[in-house]
């Protein structure tokens, strides 16, 4: 029996050429290089969001340490007049006889009232969900610096209360760092295409401290009422 040797032939399909190879990889990278702006962009930006949502974290535990005694209240006091039948308290203008001029600057904290630090060394630190008094930048975990002012009345009582200025900046600040002024809103966003701002705070707000023996009065002094009449 004479056995026939298989012929096999050579199809034009079976397998890739150089130039297809190169040309897939071209591919490869112009896709990468489509999609790569938009992975970095959604990366920051969720590592940016876990920041300020941290930052707010701290406040929170501050404002709470604060209001119980566990924290040292702030040393920096920013003193506002008592407000007056001519000049009564309001955060916007209000049209009417007589008009009542808005005085924003009383309720918010800005360049001008609370100069933001030159260091750290006046700061409260923020770390593992506890919060350290002033002078303890030397710890080198600390995730949050904290800038906190008491904003009291004039001849105010010591039962009386005060609203607290807060700004919350990043550990790893660059000092001299920046804050909002009157005019302009200087906090980070969640949103960045970067690794964000090391001088602009992450958290700026007020909130009111009272205790159980702070009258109405005290409280009308500091926050104003919604007419042109002095505080009863």
């Amino acid at each position: 029996m004479i056995k026939h040797k298989q012929q096999i032939h050579p199809s034009g399909e079976s397998g890739f050429t150089i130039i297809e190879s190169l040309v897939a990889l071209l591919v490869v990278a112009i896709l990468l290089t489509a999609i790569a702006p938009v992975i970095v962009l959604a990366t920051a930006t969720r590592v940016q969001s876990r920041r300020v949502e941290l930052a707010t974290q701290a406040a929170k535990t501050f404002i709470d340490g604060i209001r119980i005694g566990a924290i040292t209240a702030p040393n920096t006091v920013i003193t506002i007049a008592a407000p007056t039948s001519a000049a009564p308290r309001r955060i916007s203008d209000v049209a009417g006889t007589p008009p009542i001029t808005g005085s924003p600057g009383d309720y918010l904290i800005n360049t001008t009232n609370m100069p933001v630090p030159t260091d750290a060394t006046t700061l409260y630190c923020f770390k593992n969900g506890s919060i350290s008094n002033p002078d303890c930048s030397s710890n080198t975990s600390n995730l949050f610096y904290i800038q906190a002012s008491r904003i009291v009345v004039q001849s105010a009582g010591v039962n009386d209360g005060y609203r607290l200025g807060i700004r919350v900046y990043r550990a790893d600040a660059d000092f001299p760092l920046t804050a909002s002024t009157l005019d302009t809103k200087n906090t980070q966003t969640p949103f960045t295409g970067g690794l964000g701002s090391r001088k602009a705070p992450l958290i700026e707000m007020t909130t009111d401290i009272a205790n159980s023996t702070t009258s109405f009065q005290a409280l009308c002094k500091r926050l104003g009422i919604a007419t042109n009449k002095t505080c009863q």
